[in-house]
């Protein structure tokens, strides 16, 4: 099947035949194509990706790196995994129940995950994702802005809801302090260091 082209509902089905060379996601039916990482985003997303696979190491849980498919809960009612319309590769993804791995990916909630923002990605991470990943039962998600310099954490709450989220700055604030992983504590300039 070609890549999306037309006004229509995709589903997991769909996602399983387009190229695998190209990044898409499909949120509630509506198909995304995830533009290429600056190095910006990259040098990010590495130093991320190290500090986080270092904390976890030994531990329960792993870190995926995208590109990583994660097929989120359907809605109530649906069964068959074919027609899952919300499909997603986060930057980073923090994955607790080893059971739901399978050779597309991941099926579920991850505990923890990351999003680095691009321009061109900015509604869907601060608005879409936030309401898709909240609906799914994910527990933590990080917002990282390279632009800014700031990360947005959203933390589920005992209704199941995000709050408003913590802010934190490069330069106001020294480390993000993980509320699920109460130990993982991240200097910002560790996240934030680039070569460009």
């Amino acid at each position: 099947m070609p890549i999306p082209n037309e006004q229509r509902e995709y589903t997991f089905e769909d996602y399983l035949n387009w190229p695998e060379d190209e990044r898409w996601e499909i949120i509630d039916g509506i198909a995304y194509c995830q533009a290429t990482p600056s190095p910006v985003h990259q040098n990010i997303s590495m130093n991320l990706s190290r500090i986080l696979s270092n904390y976890f190491l030994d531990k329960e849980c792993k870190v995926f790196a995208a590109p990583f498919t994660v097929r989120l809960p359907m809605k109530e009612g649906q069964t068959d995994e074919k027609k899952n319309n919300r499909i997603v590769k986060p930057d980073l993804s923090v994955i607790c129940d080893k059971g739901r791995l399978d050779k597309n990916g991941y099926s579920g909630a991850p505990t923890l995950i990351v999003e680095i923002v691009s321009r061109s990605s900015a509604k869907k991470d601060n608005i879409i994702k936030v309401s898709k990943y909240e609906q799914a039962g994910v527990k933590e998600y990080w917002i990282v802005t390279p632009e800014t310099e700031t990360i947005m954490s959203y933390v589920l709450d005992e209704h199941g809801e995000f709050p408003r989220p913590e802010m934190y700055v490069l330069g106001e604030d020294e480390e993000i302090v993980s509320k699920v992983f109460t130990d993982l504590t991240i200097k910002l300039e560790n996240i934030f260091e680039t070569w460009i």
